[in-house]
């Protein structure tokens, strides 16, 4: 039966939307990421997984659209050159794929989403302190409690579950409504 699965997402969407501290950063991380576009920034996403799925499902919101045919932003998921990913953990390690991405793709301006059901990943945490000595904005939508990336990124929402597909569900939510908040509200200004 569908029916437990649903109602379990339906009260951790519940919780996330009683939450008035995320609905706040949730508003944060939609102006930075409007900062970033008008200012001829990037988009750069990663994650492993699941979660380097819904980091290209992210970018191409952006490249392509959400739900509005307006001009393409530059937006990049950081988990889909499979000869950078093979070169850079050959080469270094795979706790480096995406710090050394950052390193050279990112500059001050961009935004950096981190994905992670539980903060706890190496490569995102070295990605995260590699963003911040360039001066691109970090963003981390994490789940279990935050894990050692809690309190790292610029602006975080950790989705209050320790169920990884329930929390993977509410993240993807929390990505499409971001994309939809920033092309309306780049969409109506545009228009201005």
């Amino acid at each position: 039966m569908i029916h437990p699965y649903l109602e379990e997402s339906i009260a951790l969407q519940k919780k996330v939307l009683e939450d008035k501290a995320i609905a706040a950063t949730f508003d944060k991380i939609v102006h930075a990421t409007l900062a970033s576009i008008k200012n001829g920034g990037k988009i750069l996403v990663a994650g492993n997984g699941g979660s380097a799925a819904d980091a290209q499902h992210f970018a191409a919101e952006f490249v392509a659209m959400y739900k509005i045919d307006r001009r393409a932003h530059p937006a990049l998921a950081l988990t889909t050159d499979t000869s950078v990913l093979t070169a850079v953990s050959n080469d270094h390690h795979f706790d480096r794929v995406f710090a050394r991405q950052v390193e050279a793709l990112g500059t001050k301006g961009d935004i950096l989403f981190l994905l992670t059901t539980s903060g706890n990943s190496k490569n995102l945490l070295n990605a995260v302190h590699v963003a911040k000595q360039r001066g691109v904005t970090t963003v981390a939508l994490l789940g279990k409690g935050g894990g050692p990336m809690k309190g790292l990124a610029d602006y975080e929402i950790i989705v209050p579950s320790d169920n990884v597909p329930r929390i993977q569900e509410v993240q993807k939510l929390i990505l499409h409504s971001v994309a939809e908040e920033v092309e309306k509200r780049h969409y109506n200004e545009y228009l201005s």
